[in-house]
């Protein structure tokens, strides 16, 4: 029997991360993800065909053990998916960069050096990092969050020319995609109006994006606008 390919989602655990490796598994991929805890839902709610690895990106140490783990269990990974983020509405100072600097760059750079090790050593394979539309045009309230996020555009652009042509490395910059509960009327409709398609799409736009990367043989470098036109405002 031939194994499933893998692919492994940072920072999966829930919302769009959980609903894209959800939708890998029904494409038939084995999927893991990392997350900093299991969530009590999972103990009557258990996850469908998803492994899961509890991991650390606060700290180098912790990022390595991610990486030994996988090295150990010897995974060979078809696509390593960068979906690990930290979010704080109104960052400032020191803690919030150095923490926005470790999930957001230095997670991604250390695993995506290991990846001579983590990949199938045949096959393409496919690194995808999750950014942000704000890292393109900055925020004022939200400078380390921004900042963090357009370095790993960076990287990305740097990893695929270092691991052309046997891995094809992009990223995925989305907008407004999901509200959360506890959004206010007022706030969807002020968000909402910032993009030329006024829509919420949804998660599955997201894993339709990555399915795209992951098919098309012809794409590395690149960052894929997931704005619904924001830019055209």
């Amino acid at each position: 029997m031939t194994e499933k390919p893998t692919i492994l989602i940072t920072g999966g655990a829930q919302r769009i991360g959980l609903h894209c490796a959800q939708r890998l598994v029904e494409d038939g991929y084995r999927v893991i993800i990392t997350c900093r805890q299991a969530r009590p839902e999972w103990q009557d709610n258990p996850l469908q065909g998803i492994e899961v690895l509890l991991a650390d990106f606060s700290s180098v140490e912790g990022i390595r053990r991610l990486i030994d783990t996988l090295i150990e269990r010897r995974v060979r990974l078809r696509a390593l998916i960068h979906n690990a983020s930290i979010w704080d509405n109104d960052d400032q100072g020191a803690d919030a960069l150095q923490q926005m600097f470790m999930v957001h760059m230095q997670a991604p750079y250390l695993l995506n050096l290991a990846s001579d090790q983590l990949f199938d050593p045949v096959q393409v394979g496919d690194i995808i990092h999750i950014s942000d539309h704000v890292a393109q045009r900055g925020s004022a309230r939200h400078i380390a969050y921004s900042a963090s996020k357009a370095g790993l555009e960076g990287l990305s652009r740097s990893f695929a020319a270092r691991l052309a042509p046997r891995i094809k490395v992009n990223t995925i910059a989305p907008a407004l995609i999901m509200f959360n509960e506890g959004d206010t009327p007022e706030y969807r409709e002020k968000a909402l109006a910032k993009s030329a398609l006024g829509i919420e799409p949804g998660p599955e736009v997201v894993y339709q994006s990555i399915r795209f990367l992951m098919d098309n043989p012809y794409v590395t470098g690149t960052c894929l606008d997931l704005n619904g036109g924001r830019n055209l405002k």
